[in-house]
């Protein structure tokens, strides 16, 4: 007999609850990357049930200084409203940038080379970090502890294995560990969780004018996919049958094939 929609989300919870622990208990100075979207909310929400409704560690968010006018408003209210200790660090421009990056991949590298940049300044041995193994081919090959060198290089040659929910958190000197609670859950897991749970969303995930946004990242690198979903229950519904790859609005996700690799091999989110 298959499982009901509920117990998936109690062990999805379960699990995530778990490795927020963990990465709490074994690393000496962790911080919980908030990009805003659905997922790092969704992530935001589990760290509060894992610490009895307080996260004991700051969000932060890597700020490229372009999203969404709606991703400011509810990042400012939510911060106050979950008792976040919030941080926001700006990424460098555009000139500071590997040139030999495609258009919206270079522009979206900012944000790599910002949390470098913030790593160093606060000197964080772990960052959570709210990816999923369904959203890109290159983010399937990552591991739950995914350590990063000294520079933030991510060596998907080299990753360690993860058996029976024994993680490596030990992360060699000078270097970093990503910490992927919900890399486990699908986009139909997050909006099924977020209905359930009434975790707020910002309102562009909704259709508006027949259009909504699937992904959301900077405004000028970002476009929203064609959609009647105007409601949470509609958009589990749609998410039942629809072809269309999650991050189809992402600009960076159509140029190079290689883009993306280079990316996360860098130290992209």
């Amino acid at each position: 007999m298959d499982r009901c929609p509920m117990e998936r989300l109690d062990e999805l919870e379960a699990q995530s609850i778990f490795i927020l622990r963990e990465a709490f208990a074994r690393l000496n100075k962790i911080a919980l990357l908030w990009s805003l979207g659905k997922d790092s909310n969704v992530m935001i929400w589990l760290a509060r049930k894992a610490f009895f409704g307080r996260v004991p560690f700051p969000a932060m968010h890597v700020d490229t200084g372009k999203k969404f006018p709606e991703m400011y408003a509810f990042r400012d209210r939510y911060a106050k409203e979950w008792g976040l200790d919030f941080i926001a660090e700006e990424c460098p421009p555009i000139d500071a940038i590997d040139p030999s990056l495609p258009p919206a991949a270079r522009s979206a590298a900012r944000k790599t080379e910002g949390l470098k940049l913030a790593l160093a300044k606060h000197g964080f041995d772990g960052v959570i970090a709210g990816i999923r193994r369904d959203e890109e081919p290159t983010r399937a090959k990552e591991r739950v502890f995914s350590p990063r060198g000294a520079e933030g290089i991510w060596d998907v040659r080299d990753q360690p294995p993860e058996f029976w929910n024994h993680f490596n958190a030990s992360p060699p000197p000078g270097a970093h560990l990503r910490i992927h609670p919900i890399l486990h859950w699908t986009e139909a897991d997050i909006w099924a969780y977020t209905r359930r749970e009434s975790i707020p969303i910002i309102p562009l995930y909704l259709s508006k004018n027949g259009q909504r946004y699937r992904s959301l990242g900077d405004m000028d690198i970002t476009s929203p996919v064609a959609s009647d979903a105007s409601s949470i229950d509609e958009i589990i519904a749609e998410l039942d049958s629809t072809k269309v790859p999650e991050r189809s609005g992402r600009a960076m996700d159509h140029e190079s094939e290689d883009a993306f690799e280079r990316l996360r091999t860098a130290g992209y989110l």
